[in-house]
């Protein structure tokens, strides 16, 4: 997941790569702020419709589907967009879902983070019968939600949700993978969450 999504913090209990903890009270970051921090703080702020309800709005989009990962990014210039619903500004933020239906087909769904209006939706034509057996068996398996999994994210670090994934770990383990953004200090931390036990299996703080 990009940078640009999911909010970021200290981790509590465990280690993380950078071995860095967000300061509590932490000063004001503009002075020393990298690229991927500021980028953080002018894009989450802009994004006026929360990652749960562009979920919501994706998933309905499309009929008997489940959401399998959303981001918050950046509308492409020239980037289409559907008769209905204009494109937002070139730059502005949008929600980039893919949600599934039973059977594993996925489709895309680009939702305006300000208006909450569908801005796109179309199936990925580039699945094959492999991939789209591998995205129904995650989904089948997955006994969290992604908002179940969030509020876990949540719980251990504070902060803004920029991106949620449905995935696998190395060790075979569907998870889903939350990133956090840290108002405070625009750490993002990301938590890869047990899609069937809800345990967090892993925290990294991106402190860049």
């Amino acid at each position: 997941m990009s940078a640009a999504a999911a909010p970021s913090g200290s981790p509590t209990g465990t280690s993380s790569p950078t071995g860095t903890a967000s300061p509590t009270g932490s000063p004001n970051p503009t002075s020393t702020a990298t690229d991927d921090q500021a980028e953080r703080r002018a894009l989450v702020p802009a994004a006026k419709v929360t990652w749960d309800k562009a979920a919501d709005t994706a998933v309905g989009e499309v009929a008997g589907s489940k959401l399998v990962e959303i981001e918050l990014t950046r509308a492409e210039a020239g980037s289409t967009a559907s008769p209905a619903s204009p494109a937002p500004s070139p730059g502005g933020p949008e929600w980039a879902a893919e949600v599934a239906t039973q059977d594993g087909t996925r489709h895309t769904v680009r939702v305006d983070a300000v208006s909450g209006r569908v801005i796109q939706s179309q199936p990925d034509t580039e699945q094959d019968a492999g991939d789209k057996q591998e995205t129904a068996d995650l989904l089948g398996k997955a006994k969290l939600t992604a908002e179940q999994a969030a509020k876990t994210a949540t719980g251990r670090e504070q902060g803004t949700v920029s991106a949620v994934q449905l995935d696998s770990d190395d060790a075979g383990k569907v998870i889903w993978s939350v990133d956090v953004v840290n108002r405070n200090n625009w750490y993002l931390t990301t938590f890869d969450v047990d899609a069937v036990s809800g345990g967090i299996l892993r925290e990294e703080v991106d402190s860049d």
